[in-house]
């Protein structure tokens, strides 16, 4: 049995995409490629999408909106890793992405925490706070081992 987002869940969604997706900041996360062929912009909607499935399949009581807020940015680094010669990226870019979202929004503490702690145990030193980001660093984990493994296995 699959789980589904319920009505509830679609809106919530769908208001917080609409608030961020028209900066035109969040637009320019679609120039630059995450994994394969997956661009930023495309990776952070999934991650945004299976943390709310993950919530919702283990009936965890979330908030909801800044989960998704938080999933939505949490790759808002703003530039093309595979050029930029940052051997380190993993380490780097989730204070890089809370930067530039601290910048262009206002965020919760909450939000914070899941773009600054999405790559734990990378990020040693920045871990999950909350069930909202620890479900974030799980929900990134599995949608880029699949954005990964899709480019060998198709």
């Amino acid at each position: 049995m699959s789980v589904k987002l319920t009505r509830s869940d679609r809106e919530i969604f769908h208001n917080v995409l609409k608030e961020l997706t028209s900066a035109p900041s969040v637009q320019e996360m679609k120039k630059y490629i995450q994994h394969s062929d997956i661009s930023t912009f495309r990776h952070c909607l999934r991650v945004a999408k299976k943390s709310l499935l993950l919530a919702r399949s283990m009936n965890l009581n979330v908030h909801r909106e800044e989960l998704v807020r938080g999933a939505m940015l949490h790759d808002y680094f703003l530039y093309d890793w595979h050029t930029k010669g940052d051997n380190l990226h993993g380490y780097h870019h989730p204070h890089i992405a809370a930067k530039n979202a601290c910048r262009d929004f206002d965020l919760t503490p909450l939000e914070i925490n899941i773009i600054e702690s999405h790559m734990w145990p990378l990020t040693l030193f920045h871990f999950p706070k909350s069930r909202e980001a620890a479900i974030v660093c799980l929900a990134d984990k599995l949608c880029s081992t699949d954005e990964i493994v899709k480019r060998f296995i198709p």
